[in-house]
């Protein structure tokens, strides 16, 4: 008896194509300009949101009976609403989507910017302030990871640069209201445009971006929404018999490095000490900025005896140093490379801060002053950011961007608070201004590591 069998030949596998070779190639920026525009109009609402407090605080606890000082509640509860928020939305990012995590964040955050305007104690403005900052957090690790992932290697660090023109944008304008608007709508003024803003965008945003074509292709590689959102990139490109998608060297199933997720990945595979010196960054940078934009103007008042109307015409000449910093930075990281750069701004940060409370206010040296601190504080964080968007792999990079920058919240937990005690403490205004300088200072050391690393090849690409 004679049995035949029958041999199955293994399944052919899909066709599939390369999603990074394609967006690598990109040389024309006009594809990406809506999710740019956007993104820099909404870093742009984020940066107003988070530093609007500190141009209005002096009238805002005047209106509530309240000494200054009594406002650190709100600035500190707010820190801590952005550290926890930055914390938490990163890997939920990383697992349900930028969009559409980045679109919810905008929406409440526009919504509970809107409370404090019915508020009847500085308390409820902290709880409410504090809710926000969940949801503010939101904003920059989606918008790094989301404009990394849409722009070609050699427009990486400049795209996330200028998105960050708009969060230094934002910063300064509250000083507009402060400038104009304050003597006749009140404090309240600052949160109805704090609130309105990011509800007016949020549409625009929802109908014009995609999600990030790595993000789909891990979760589905066979998504036919790839192949329209790379037609939109490339409309030459040849899609048929295409039948999955995969990212660089993973298969077509995502499955390379797929497994690699998950927050403890931030320390993997060689990431450890990157990540810890990124921290220590952000922990000194981001602290430093949210303590002098919570004192700033109260400092100048307080000590030097500078109408908030008058300081606030000066800072706006910051605003035009920090433009120039973080639209320049990312192509002057490109050019002379990363820590180099960064090094220098740092430094050159601090000794602007110093000089700012030894040089008479309003004189030619204060404003040379002013303008490179702006330029320096803004540049370097621009960078910092760029740096830390390139560092992670798209399946932890929104937890990468967003668990640094939880770091930096938790610096800004403490260091408003110690603007509170040096005001208490009535120490000078030139002593102020030499403790603020040592922060950018260990900055600067934090970044010798990071270039050590980057010399041999192991910050990450």
């Amino acid at each position: 008896m004679t049995s035949s069998s029958q041999t199955i030949a293994p399944e052919a596998p899909p066709h599939q194509l390369d999603i990074q070779a394609v967006i690598d190639r990109q040389r024309s920026i006009r594809p990406h300009l809506p999710l740019l525009v956007l993104m820099t109009f909404i870093m742009l609402i984020d940066g107003y949101d988070i530093f609007m407090l500190g141009k209005i605080a002096p009238a805002m606890a005047k209106d509530f009976g309240e000494p200054v000082t009594a406002l650190t509640i709100v600035f500190v509860v707010q820190q801590i609403g952005l550290a926890a928020g930055s914390f938490l939305v990163g890997p939920l990012s990383d697992r349900y989507g930028r969009k559409k995590v980045l679109l919810i964040c905008v929406v409440i955050f526009g919504l509970l910017t809107l409370g404090p305007i019915w508020a009847s104690s500085l308390v409820e403005v902290a709880i409410l302030r504090g809710i926000a900052g969940l949801f503010l957090a939101g904003v920059i690790p989606n918008a790094a990871a989301m404009l990394t992932e849409f722009a070609p290697p050699h427009r990486r660090a400049s795209f996330v640069s200028i998105a960050f023109t708009g969060y230094t944008a934002g910063g300064a304008s509250g000083a507009l209201v402060a400038m104009w608007l304050l003597d006749d709508y009140g404090w309240e003024i600052g949160f109805w445009i704090g609130g309105l803003a990011p509800l007016i965008i949020a549409p625009f945003f929802a109908l014009l971006t995609n999600e990030s074509l790595q993000f789909r292709a891990r979760r589905n590689p066979s998504d036919p929404q790839i192949a329209k959102a790379l037609k939109r990139l490339e409309p030459d490109l040849n899609l048929e018999g295409i039948s999955h998608f995969r990212i660089g060297g993973e298969d077509a199933r995502g499955e390379g490095k797929k497994s690699e997720g998950g927050v403890l990945a931030i320390f993997q595979n060689g990431r450890a000490p990157t990540t810890t010196l990124l921290w220590v960054a952000y922990f000194l940078a981001l602290g430093l900025i949210s303590l002098l934009g919570a004192w700033m103007a109260t400092l100048f008042l307080e000590l030097g005896g500078i109408p908030l109307s008058v300081w606030a015409g000066y800072s706006l000449l910051s605003f035009v140093g920090g433009v120039a910093g973080t639209s320049s930075v990312g192509f002057l990281m490109d050019r002379f490379g990363r820590a180099p750069i960064l090094i220098g701004l740092f430094l050159t940060d601090a000794v602007a801060l110093a000089m700012l409370g030894m040089v008479p206010f309003g004189s030619g040296a204060f404003i040379v002053m002013i303008v490179l601190w702006g330029y320096c504080q803004a540049g370097g964080q621009a960078g910092l950011n760029a740096i830390c968007a390139q560092v992670y792999p798209t399946q932890i990079r929104a937890s990468g961007v967003g668990w640094a920058f939880g770091m930096g919240r938790v610096g800004g937990i403490a260091m408003p608070a110690v603007g509170g005690l040096m005001l208490a403490g009535e120490i000078s205004m030139t002593q102020v201004f030499l403790i603020l300088a040592v922060f950018p200072v260990l900055v600067a050391i934090a970044l010798v590591g990071i270039g050590w690393l980057d010399a041999r090849g192991r910050l990450g690409k």
